[in-house]
């Protein structure tokens, strides 16, 4: 065989190899879930409010992640009350 059409092989063996994991990287990938609400009381829990303890960098994202999870809670918290208000204001007739 020439060269040029050893280094082709090699090449497309390259690529295919390539293409192969690409497919089973795709075909096998899971969806990520932004869902923080059991944060607190999960396993990682505990490593992060240990981490919040922190003065680094770390430490100060672990504390805005915190603040964040707390204030979505209490937003949720005057969502519910909200509704309650709206059910309130209809059954009245208002």
């Amino acid at each position: 065989m020439t060269n040029t059409v050893r280094r082709g092989m090699q090449i497309g063996a390259v690529l295919a190899i390539f293409a192969t994991g690409y497919v089973c990287g795709t075909v096998g990938e899971r969806r990520a879930l932004a869902d923080m609400k059991d944060l607190g009381s999960a396993v990682g829990g505990a490593a992060i409010k240990e981490a919040a303890g922190g003065s680094g960098a770390i430490g100060q994202a672990a504390k805005l992640g915190t603040a964040i999870t707390d204030m979505q809670s209490q937003v949720d918290g005057l969502q519910k009350n909200l509704e309650t208000l709206k059910a309130i204001q209809s059954a009245l007739g208002g």
